[in-house]
């Protein structure tokens, strides 16, 4: 278990954003995630670039669809002026039937929060219950998951980005 001394402050004021579509997975992992960070959990449509002010780490996650994070996160990024978003950390997590290529999935919302001056600071990714196209007809892929494995290694992602980000100030 990290350290005490990694657990967010409420002056950093985190905020998860995430799009949780059709199981719940994503929204289970997020708010684990917060809770480890004290933060808000909204979805993208409640976010305008205004309601950002203030949060120091903003995380964005969301299920894989069609090998893809979630459309609503970059309709939310386009709403942000290009450069420095104010010395923000982001960090980045997925759930999916195949999170072995999160990376790929990943790296578009990764160029994009970069690109609007984020500091990607982490990803996350694990399993998650999926039933797309044909797999619905054998019952899915994955389908307890995310698990309480799961759970713990989103648990310890958060203590992870909580110390990459450190205490107030030193962004």
């Amino acid at each position: 278990m990290p350290a005490t001394g990694t657990v967010m402050t409420p002056a950093l004021r985190p905020l998860v954003i995430c799009a949780s579509v059709h199981h719940g997975n994503t929204a289970r992992v997020a708010r684990c995630i917060a809770d480890v960070l004290h933060a808000d959990v909204c979805p993208p449509d409640a976010v305008t670039p205004a309601s950002l002010v203030g949060h120091e780490v903003v995380g964005f996650g969301s299920g894989v669809y069609y090998g893809r994070m979630h459309e609503s996160l970059f309709a939310l990024l386009d709403q942000l002026s290009d450069g420095p978003a104010a010395a923000r950390a982001a960090f980045v997590f997925s759930t999916s039937g195949l999170p072995f290529l999160a990376q790929l999935w990943h790296a578009p919302l990764k160029r994009a929060l970069a690109r609007k001056g984020f500091d990607v600071v982490g990803a996350f990714a694990c399993r998650g219950f999926d039933t797309w196209g044909p797999l619905w007809l054998t019952g899915g892929l994955n389908r307890r998951h995310p698990d309480d494995r799961d759970m713990d290694r989103a648990r310890a992602f958060a203590h992870r980005i909580a110390a990459a980000v450190g205490p107030p100030g030193r962004r």
